[in-house]
């Protein structure tokens, strides 16, 4: 690990005024991602501005027809809310599978949005719901935000305060994990909007990070049924391949998770 020097602001002015006198320096939330690059060298900021001091990142709350979860939440207090529960009880269930215990109790909502793994569960959530991500700076919808393989439309020292989740008439989520990793080979979200929009997003499995599957999204507007989407398909060439998968079969597992996931919407 290269040296650096570690700031612990209790304000966002704080910790954007940090950001802008350290150009090289990182942003610390969970640090699942961050810590380990640095420890293998692979990253070396030349300082970290811890976040988990900011009260005005925390907290969980109704507004309205929205969910709004804190940058700064774990996925323990996410998946163990009963604000959640009872406003989209599929994210709490879908947040309750990552990792494990000891990730879940360190990881953050914000760190996993503005890190954007591309088999990061909370990405298929936000893509699936339309959330907005909400930043020091401005609200940016999830359609807009992410952007490919661990690239966002972040600024540089753009802060994540919070993600508003509109509230659906229904949502599902299957995914298959590597049994090491914990990590979705394949994650399919489907949603219902209140305004009865259907939207499908897949983490995993793109070869560019999350994406929309817009032919199962028109085959469940005629029926929300996993029946729907029998011969319905991805396009093989546009999925990611590796030692844990090939393109074909994360195609195969991108349908088979998609009808799992209608058939448990609730």
């Amino acid at each position: 690990m290269y040296a650096f020097e570690y700031h612990k602001p209790t304000s966002l002015k704080d910790a954007a005024a940090l950001a802008s006198a350290n150009a090289e320096g990182k942003f610390l939330s969970g640090g699942h991602t961050l810590l380990p690059a640095m420890k293998l060298r692979l990253a070396g900021p030349s300082a970290l501005v811890d976040l988990n001091g900011i009260a005005e990142l925390k907290g969980i709350r109704r507004d309205g027809d929205k969910l709004v979860i804190g940058a700064l939440s774990r996925h323990h207090e996410v998946a163990t809310s009963d604000v959640v529960k009872a406003a989209i009880p599929t994210l709490a269930e879908m947040v309750g599978t990552i990792g494990d215990p000891a990730v879940r109790h360190r990881g953050t909502i914000g760190g996993s949005i503005a890190n954007n793994d591309p088999s990061a569960d909370y990405a298929a959530a936000a893509m699936a719901l339309g959330a907005t991500v909400v930043t020091d700076r401005r609200r940016i919808a999830a359609d807009d935000y992410f952007q490919g393989l661990f690239t966002t439309a972040l600024d540089e020292g753009e802060i994540v305060t919070a993600v508003e989740f509109p509230i659906p008439r229904r949502m599902g989520y299957a995914k298959f994990r590597n049994p090491a990793s914990r990590y979705a080979l394949c994650g399919v979200c489907v949603a219902e909007t209140a305004a009865g929009e259907i939207r499908v997003s897949v983490v995993g499995a793109g070869a560019n990070g999350v994406f929309r599957a817009t032919a199962m999204e028109e085959a469940l507007k005629g029926s929300f049924a996993a029946d729907a989407l029998k011969g319905v398909s991805v396009d093989a060439g546009e999925m990611a391949s590796d030692i844990h998968a090939d393109q074909d079969y994360r195609a195969h597992l991108v349908g088979v998770m998609a009808r799992r996931a209608v058939a448990s919407a609730k």
